[in-house]
């Protein structure tokens, strides 16, 4: 059995993940307002290739996250960052739903940073002891 991540690297990743996620948010809601003033912001914001590469970036950052923080185990957690990339992937990857783009990217992403919000604090809380359920006690 390999050993357990140290749980500062897991929070590192929660951490990364909400960042992405917040960028993502960023990208939806500020850009287009920039893309108005700028018209090359403009062809970045509208670029097809954007949107599948922070799903591309958003979605192994993720799952290395719950993999990592043992989140998996953690049912919330696991369901909002799978709903939430569902969202993003829905969103970069069916043209038929690109009406509802940045509606199903912002649902998504904030789904996303909530789960890694939920699994970093769950883990600030825990404590590990030798009488501890959890695989990382007794190290």
């Amino acid at each position: 059995m390999p050993a357990p991540e140290a749980p500062h690297k897991s929070r590192w990743l929660d951490f990364a993940s909400v960042g992405l996620s917040g960028l993502c948010v960023v990208h939806c809601l500020a850009l287009p307002l920039l893309a108005a003033a700028l018209p090359l912001a403009g062809t970045l914001a509208d670029a097809p290739w954007v949107h599948p590469l922070l799903v591309l970036i958003a979605a192994p950052l993720s799952l290395w996250a719950i993999q990592s923080s043992r989140a998996w185990r953690k049912v919330p957690v696991v369901g909002l960052i799978l709903a939430g990339l569902a969202l993003l992937a829905l969103a970069a990857f069916v043209p038929a739903l690109a009406d509802l783009d940045t509606t199903l990217t912002v649902i998504g992403a904030l789904a996303i940073a909530s789960a890694h919000v939920v699994n970093y604090l769950s883990g600030a809380r825990h404590t590990h002891s030798e009488d501890c359920a959890c695989e990382v006690a007794g190290e």
